[in-house]
């Protein structure tokens, strides 16, 4: 006998954890169906410790791949393919190599009797909304159906996650056009200004003094400055990988004016597409609470929405809960307030994500609309400091000798 970690939820919603002994996780997880339980993981003891570690440091998957095997696996199962021929027939024909040997493996475990959601759980490396909407799925036994909202899901996530990167992908290439210009001005042009007047022992203008002693400096410790700065950027991105300082970054990104309720928006609307998709396919409020602190990406919303989670299963409202984070804009609550009133949460949610994903948009677009003219404002007005300042002592030359 063994001794497992088992987590399940009962018929009310609410979420157990214990740990239990078995001859195998197989007999334990028919043990617990059969008394009418939806089992969400099974972890051997002595391994669930290490194997947080190991999954945390493994690579995440391509997501427009998975979109893609998900939306032929579905298809292979509504043509009538048995769930392990499907999983064969795609197993083979995979060529990432990072989702290709998970879908063998799971394949494998589906084959020596393992569940299919529970073969993708072990895996460690599928989104955990998957991997509950599947369990979801082969519970209520309409699998195709809650892949199909999970692949509907999935397209609006990227298509928002593209849409704010295309947005940003030029005014980041147009701030580094601009900071290279700086620099090879302040290092290069400038200390050549400064041989050229120094031969001719011309007098400069405070201006220009200052100017040249600036890229005389920056052009003496150019390498220590890249060393430092690259040293910097490696400190802090090990400084980033703890939980307690990327809640620190959250609440600094909060706190940036504009910016700050953008990315907050942002989270919102994909917390609320998660808990519209879980809930829809039949998740209880609490599990599906759960999952989608779980498949958040930032810290600070994860940890607010595990403490709604635990005030949700005291019998608080799903609005209420989320309003005494402080965190959830005031309009996504009263719309969620709504949804619970009429008994339309799912539909409501989804609305909320809808409203808030069109909202980023715009106002990305405004933000970055403003941005890119005082970005050329900035890099001209420096280049024209640069030029009058270097021909100033010219110009006087020029008056002297006539």
């Amino acid at each position: 006998m063994s001794e497992f970690i088992l987590k399940y939820a009962d018929g009310r919603g609410q979420i157990h954890q214990q740990v239990a002994l078995a001859g195998s996780e197989k007999e334990l997880r028919d043990r617990f169906s059969q008394q009418g339980f939806l089992i969400y993981s099974i972890k051997p003891r002595a391994l669930a410790g290490a194997s947080a570690g190991i999954l945390r440091s493994r690579k995440k998957l391509n997501l427009e791949k998975f979109l893609i095997f998900n939306q032929q696996f579905v298809t292979l199962i509504r043509a009538g393919l048995p769930i392990l021929k499907g999983l064969d027939l795609l197993a083979e024909r995979l060529t990432d190599p990072k989702l290709g040997p998970h879908i063998k493996a799971v394949r494998d475990e589906v084959r020596n009797g393992t569940l299919l959601s529970e073969g993708f759980r072990q895996q460690g490396v599928f989104p955990k909304i998957y991997v509950t909407s599947v369990m979801a799925g082969e519970k209520s036994g309409s699998l195709v159906e809650v892949l199909d909202r999970y692949i509907i899901y999935q397209k609006l996530s990227l298509a928002v996650r593209k849409k704010v990167t295309a947005s940003l992908v030029y005014p980041c290439v147009l701030i580094v056009l601009v900071v290279c210009l700086m620099v090879f001005l302040v290092t290069y042009v400038v200390p050549t200004f400064s041989t050229l007047y120094t031969s001719m022992n011309a007098t400069l203008p405070a201006m220009t003094s200052f100017l040249i002693s600036v890229g005389t400096f920056a052009r003496s410790y150019i390498l220590v400055a890249a060393g430092c700065l690259a040293a910097a950027v490696v400190l802090i991105r090990w400084w980033a990988r703890r939980d307690a300082a990327r809640e620190t970054i959250d609440r600094i990104k909060l706190k940036i004016p504009t910016f700050g309720e953008i990315w907050l928006k942002y989270q919102v609307a994909q917390l609320s597409r998660i808990l519209s998709t879980l809930l829809t396919g039949g998740i209880p409020l609490v599990q599906a609470m759960e999952t989608a602190a779980d498949s958040l990406g930032t810290p600070l919303l994860r940890r607010a929405v595990e403490g709604a989670g635990r005030s949700v299963r005291e019998g608080q409202p799903l609005s209420a809960s989320l309003k005494a984070t402080k965190i959830i804009p005031g309009l996504a609550l009263d719309m969620i307030e709504v949804g619970e009133s009429t008994g339309a949460l799912p539909q409501m949610l989804n609305s909320v994500a809808e409203f808030f994903e069109e909202d980023v948009n715009t106002r990305m677009q405004v933000t970055l609309s403003l941005i890119e003219p005082a970005i050329m404002i900035v890099m001209g007005a420096f280049v024209a400091f640069v030029l009058i300042a270097l021909y100033l002592p010219i110009f006087s030359l020029a008056d002297s000798i006539h």
